[in-house]
């Protein structure tokens, strides 16, 4: 079973969206688990406090260190094997390939900071991967956890309908993913192409992979640089002179 443990002082947020859709029902299933732990449960004072002032001065509150390393002890001993992951504005941005790693394994040890941070001793003491979802800044590492949990799950065997029904999205061969398109055939002026309609499987593969690349290059430069590089130098099929 592939587990996820969640650290957070909102633990009534979980499983939240991951109760629902294809994630929902992998879990009642009993395909993953998910277990919430609330951090201020492991606050030794009265008032259950997770947070004080910054060393040095400036805004805001930190996540003490204390703390959150009781929280992490508890939910996943020196033993426990899975990754230990940080949902942080300044982490590595999280790819498709970083996903399905994650999928592969016994799941993922997932800490969900608030305030201005969390005390970096507890990074390098409990060894912790930073990891983001982008150049920008939330409340808190919830919502970047649901994002990321979701995005493991899918791949989990028998999670998704169909084996292949993956293989052609966005990233998962470097590449954005074409357009789709159903029924009706007409809508408002506009036809589906008509060579998805032709039932010539090698056209429609080709055409597929064309806007894929075309998608790619006009929207994600830095994917479609990545994409020639692994490819090697095209090679010039038109006349020369």
């Amino acid at each position: 079973m592939w587990r996820a443990s969640v650290l957070t002082i909102f633990p009534e947020m979980f499983p939240g969206p991951l109760g629902m859709s294809l994630a929902g029902k992998a879990l009642a299933a009993g395909v993953w688990s998910l277990d919430a732990i609330d951090i201020r449960s492991h606050a030794l004072d009265k008032h259950r406090s997770v947070d004080d002032t910054p060393a040095g001065g400036g805004p805001g509150m930190v996540m003490k260190a204390d703390v959150l390393a009781r929280a992490v002890d508890a939910a996943a001993p020196p033993d426990d094997g899975r990754p230990r992951l940080l949902m942080s504005p300044r982490g590595v941005p999280l790819t498709q390939a970083r996903v399905e790693e994650l999928a592969r394994g016994p799941g993922a040890v997932v800490l969900c900071g608030r305030f201005e941070g969390i005390d970096e001793r507890v990074i390098e003491l409990r060894h912790f991967e930073e990891v983001s979802l982008g150049d920008y800044v939330l409340s808190g590492g919830e919502i970047a956890a649901f994002a990321l949990l979701d995005a493991c799950v899918r791949l989990i065997p028998g999670v998704m309908g169909k084996e292949a029904s993956g293989a052609d999205e966005s990233f998962s061969q470097g590449l954005l993913e074409y357009p789709q398109f159903t029924r009706p055939q007409l809508f408002e002026g506009h036809s589906i192409p008509e060579i998805l309609s032709s039932g010539d499987h090698a056209r429609i593969a080709a055409w597929r992979r064309a806007e894929a690349e075309r998608l790619t290059r006009e929207r994600r430069p830095d994917l479609w640089k990545a994409h020639l590089a692994r490819s090697g130098p095209l090679k010039n099929a038109g006349p020369k002179g």
